[in-house]
Parts: structure tokens; sequence; C-alpha cells
């Protein structure tokens, strides 16, 4: 079991290698890797992110098959099935650090705003299962900034919709709260820039990480 500080330290690090070398290291990716892998799997954290196709966590950590546990849906929102897989990954698979990554510009965000200021008829039919789940965090926004422009409010919106994902794994499931609590569990938040490549982390962080 691999300790949430230094399965953080490696997060960073693997980012710094994406964004200043621009392409991946050496993790392992090949046949060998794949034979170990037939044993099981030893993730060193999960990262629950968005569907976005310009947001591949693997890539963005610079890291390898079997490395990470990772949970896409748009708009990294978190709803039972969420909670569940960082629930196996946690209990059954050991892993101590949680990422909830999301990333500027998110479409999700951007329609749940845009569905606050001009409610549409005919929408997809199971689109309101993710605005619903992020519509409190922008509606909070909304609020705090009426007058912004329309950058600030969405760049306010991504990170207050991170914080709410990542405080809904603190407190929304009794197994992690007692693993937090007693065994190591790390929940944090960060966000991806599509224009530097770079990963902030943000939320959630002991204080002298």
């Amino acid at each position: 079991m691999i300790p949430a500080r230094e399965a953080l330290a490696r997060l960073r690090e693997g980012n710094r290698r994406f964004v200043t070398e621009g392409k991946a290291s050496d993790a392992p990716t090949g046949h060998d890797r794949r034979r170990e892998l037939l044993a099981g799997q030893e993730p060193f954290a999960v990262v629950l992110g968005c569907s976005d196709s310009r947001v591949p966590a693997e890539l963005v950590f610079d890291q390898g098959l079997g490395d990470l546990f990772v949970i896409r849906v748009a708009g990294n929102i978190v709803a039972p099935s969420q909670v569940a897989s960082v629930e196996f990954a946690a209990e059954r698979l050991g892993v101590r650090l949680v990422v909830v990554l999301g990333h500027s510009r998110c479409g999700a965000v951007v329609a749940t705003l845009e569905e606050l200021e001009r409610p549409q008829q005919g929408r997809a039919r199971h689109l309101p299962s993710i605005i619903d789940r992020i519509r409190p965090s922008v509606e909070t926004v909304l609020d705090a900034a009426a007058g912004a422009d329309r950058e600030t409010l969405v760049r306010r919106a991504v990170r207050a919709n991170i914080r709410a994902s990542a405080d809904h794994l603190r407190h929304g499931s009794p197994l992690l709260e007692e693993l937090i609590r007693t065994d190591g569990l790390l929940v944090v938040g960060a966000k991806y820039s599509l224009q530097s490549g770079v990963v902030e982390f943000f939320d959630g962080l002991p204080a002298d990480a």
C-alpha cells in the first residue's frame, strides 16, 4: 500500500514530466507489463475525472498500465456508482489517494450555466442527471459573483464543482469517512489546464503537502 502523500508526489512529478517534456516517459505499457498485471492490480491512486477527451488521466500524470484506477464521467460528478467505485478501490485495492480531477472550460459546467440562464426544452433525456448534480455549485457562484463576465463565472464554477465532488466523497460514504479518519485515505481536488497542461491541486491538501 502506497501512502497518500507518496502517491500525490508521484502524480505531481508525472504531471511535471508531461508538461515539460511534452511526451510520455518510460511508463510500462507493453507485453511484459500486461503479463505482470494478470495476477492482479495495485493502482496507487484513484482519479475521478471528467470524460472530456482532452483530459486522459494516464497521459496527464504520465503513468502506465495498472498505475491508476480511473473513473470518468462528464463534469466529474459524484453519483452512487462513482462512490461505489471509489469504495472498491479504497477497500479492496488499498488505494489511499483519491483525486477529483476537473478541468478548465468544462463543457458540463458551461451547459449547467446555460441551463440556469435559459432553461431548454427537449434536451437530451438523461442530461439532467449530470446538470442537476452540478447545479448547486453553479448557483452558488452566480449568487456570489453577480455581474462577473462569462469566463470568470465558468472558472469559478469549475473549481466549486470540483470542491463539491471531493466533499461528497469525503462525507457521502461511511466507509470512506472511516478510512479518512483512521487509515490515511486522502481525497483532494485538482484542476487541469487545457492550455498549459498543468494540474493544480487546490482542495483538501494537508497543510504541508
